[in-house]
């Protein structure tokens, strides 16, 4: 399998989750590499390393997801969950002895990518203009900052 190449389709136009989603695409990669190089220790390090940021996006995801109100987000979440145990059977597998990094590797890219284009981008609209209306109410900075720009003027 060839390095994975981000694809602009893949943004949901929130930066932060394009730019996190865009490191497990790396993490991805990094493990192809690490495969080729037959490093047992460097492939349980990426692994290891790309599970455990993906369960820390899921986290951040869907805490956004949850603030927003996204009328799906325990759905979501619940795909986050079935995910989280199937990759931790890898895990196991690899820990085992058995060499599962191709089959690793081909599941995350179509299952990202294809979650990406289906769930994340249903939920970034939502998220958008939560935090759109955020930035809003709080772009004049604190309370407190407000009332001493009005009284010190």
């Amino acid at each position: 399998m060839a390095l994975l190449v981000w694809q602009d389709d893949l943004n949901i136009g929130i930066d932060v989750i394009d730019h996190q989603h865009m490191r497990i695409v790396e993490m991805l990669n990094h493990l192809h590499v690490a495969q080729t190089s037959l490093h047992t220790l460097a492939v349980a390090e990426v692994i290891d390393e790309l599970v455990d940021y993906t369960m820390s996006h899921f986290a951040f995801e869907e805490e956004l997801m949850e603030e927003a109100g996204y009328p799906f987000c325990a759905a979501h979440k619940r795909v986050h969950e079935i995910f989280g145990k199937r990759v931790a059977e890898y895990r196991l597998r690899f820990q085992a002895g058995e060499d599962i990094t191709d089959e690793l590797r081909t599941m995350l890219s179509r299952w990202l990518f294809n979650h990406i284009r289906g769930d994340d981008k249903a939920y970034a609209e939502t998220v958008k203009q939560h935090l759109n209306q955020f930035a809003r109410d709080h772009q004049q900075g604190t309370w407190l900052g407000r009332t001493l720009k009005r009284i010190f003027r």
